[in-house]
């Protein structure tokens, strides 16, 4: 418990801003999630859409601090080098 109020304010902008951070870091995982799950099926038009989407996402998170911009990058680099990488070998095998 808190002995002040600054503390108690301060507790109640933690909570907040926690809750705002926990928020934002759900939607990274899961538009990562939804852009490997199109690429694991094979439909690479819908999954450059959803890379896009991923990215897009990403760096909206840096914006508001909840993502470092390296950590971001790292997490976009990632993401691009898996779809390049999964569509060169489809089209490997294609030819």
């Amino acid at each position: 418990m808190p002995n002040t109020k600054q503390a108690a304010k301060r507790m109640r902008i933690t909570a907040k801003r926690t809750a705002r951070n926990r928020a934002v870091k759900s939607r990274v995982k899961t538009a990562i999630r939804r852009f490997s799950d199109t690429l694991a099926q094979g439909d690479f038009t819908v999954a450059e859409d959803k890379l896009r989407n991923a990215m897009k996402i990403i760096d909206k998170a840096v914006s508001k601090g909840v993502l470092h911009k390296n950590a971001a990058a790292r997490k976009k680099s990632r993401l691009a080098k898996r779809f390049n990488k999964t569509l060169t070998a489809t089209q490997a095998a294609a030819e």
